[in-house]
């Protein structure tokens, strides 16, 4: 699956639309073109023709076959920084499934004839600025008509998936390692569901990698995990809470009594725009039919109303009812710094209130400050830096369509180029100018 665990994933998983795809149905269109040429050529014998050959001294132009020309071709980002990279296996396997041509309506595939070296999922470049010193994630040789029509799909795969993981590692390295839940479902097509999770999935592991870490891979729906073997996680909607009249206690009771007791209770808060207020009615309500369980003996169904955390999602034009205005918009509206603070207070000191037997008040104590706060509405790198430099307690960021996002420094836009042929038995720089051949030394040689 990827670097670590050193084994890749195929067409089991990604269940391509092979016919449409060896047609060139998901093709630019000039490469369809230029392959179709291509293979004219070769069924005419042409051979180049041209005066104005760009070769190095000494190699003749004299009975190139243009239509079967052999060529070196390496994919690269140019996202400043460090890359996390991923797409690669699929991108393989559409080199190996799709390369080849038809011969009426018979694919004929010629994968085997290629030489293909890439890098594993998970591994990273970095970019400095200089496109004279790039880090090429893959490199194909073989004959150009019989792949030129897959640049556009494997492009599409190598920038979508590293710019989601590249956006999600960042987040974590901001977090400085708090969990992170992948949240971006609503704000794309289903169909990208599972590149995206194996994507986020992915940055996760880097992550662990890199700082001893072990996070878990938390995402929304089932499809996400399904490159990974994961699934999808989740507790109540704003939706739930106005099926249930506005009654977030009533929500989450029904939810801890009908759910299954492995499904995390975590409350949204938020509805009557009272975060505070609706975090202890809501924790007290739980608490309640824990304690009776609990003094009943019934311990496996007390695990149900465990409280596990409360969601603060209020909306960045709204100014929750406990924050007292200061008159500056970054102070006083949404999901805040001064918002957490008093929700983790309030949380720790609820039980001080309650009617609880006196064998019980420790027990109350702890749920309740064992009840975990967790955050979303507009985190991105930054916000979530500012929150942790105050030493905001939040537990859990939620991220959604920051993951996409695709300008400036998040910019991930991949390209491949044509940097050598090969002219009888030697390989040819043929760039165009301003690009070379570059090397890797992550680069493994696949087949």
């Amino acid at each position: 699956m990827s670097l670590f665990n050193n084994q890749r994933l195929d067409n089991f998983t990604f269940k391509l639309d092979l016919d449409r795809l060896r047609r060139g149905w998901y093709s630019d269109k000039y490469f369809t073109n230029i392959a179709a040429m291509l293979t004219h050529l070769t069924n005419e014998g042409y051979t180049y023709a041209g005066s104005r050959p760009r070769l190095p001294e000494g190699i003749s132009s004299e009975g190139i076959a243009c239509g079967d020309i052999m060529v070196e071709m390496q994919w690269f980002t140019r996202r400043p920084g460090t890359t996390v990279i991923v797409g690669i296996d699929k991108a393989l396997t559409i080199l190996k499934e799709a390369t080849g041509y038809f011969e009426d309506d018979k694919f004929i595939n010629t994968a085997h004839n290629l030489e293909v070296w890439a890098v594993q999922d998970g591994a990273t470049v970095k970019y400095s600025g200089d496109i004279h010193n790039i880090q090429p994630v893959m490199r194909v040789r073989g004959r150009y008509r019989d792949f030129a029509i897959l640049e556009t799909s494997t492009l599409g795969i190598l920038a979508r998936s590293s710019r989601v993981a590249t956006n999600v590692y960042a987040a974590l390295v901001a977090s400085k390692g708090k969990q992170m839940l992948f949240f971006p479902a609503r704000f794309d097509v289903d169909e990208v569901q599972a590149a995206d999770g194996y994507a986020y999935q992915i940055a996760v592991q880097r992550y662990n990698y890199d700082y001893a870490s072990s996070l878990d891979s938390q995402v929304s729906t089932d499809a996400q995990g399904d490159w990974w073997n994961g699934s999808g996680g989740g507790t109540i909607s704003h939706s739930a809470v106005a099926s249930f009249l506005g009654d977030t206690s009533e929500v989450m009771l029904n939810f801890a009594r009908v759910l299954p007791a492995s499904i995390p209770r975590i409350a949204l808060v938020d509805f009557t725009n009272d975060s505070v207020g609706v975090s202890l009615q809501v924790c007290q309500a739980m608490f309640s039919e824990w304690l009776k369980l609990t003094q009943a003996g019934d311990n496996e169904q007390a695990k149900r109303f465990i409280l596990n955390g409360v969601r603060l999602d209020t909306g960045s034009n709204m100014r929750d009812a406990s924050v007292t205005p200061l008159g500056d918009p970054a102070l006083d509206l949404g999901v805040n710094p001064r918002l957490v603070f008093k929700v983790r207070e309030a949380l720790d000191s609820a039980a001080e209130n309650w009617d609880v037997p006196e064998e019980y008040r420790q027990a109350a104590r702890d749920y309740c400050r064992s009840v975990r706060i967790v955050v979303s509405g507009g985190f991105n790198p930054e916000k979530i830096a500012k929150f942790e430099k105050l030493q905001v307690p939040v537990d859990t960021y939620a991220v959604g369509s920051y993951f996409f996002d695709n300008h400036g420094c998040t910019n991930t836009d991949f390209t491949a180029d044509v940097v050598r042929v090969k002219l009888g038995n030697k390989w040819v720089n043929m760039a165009k100018v301003g690009r070379q051949p570059a090397d890797n030394p992550d680069l493994i040689r696949v087949w």
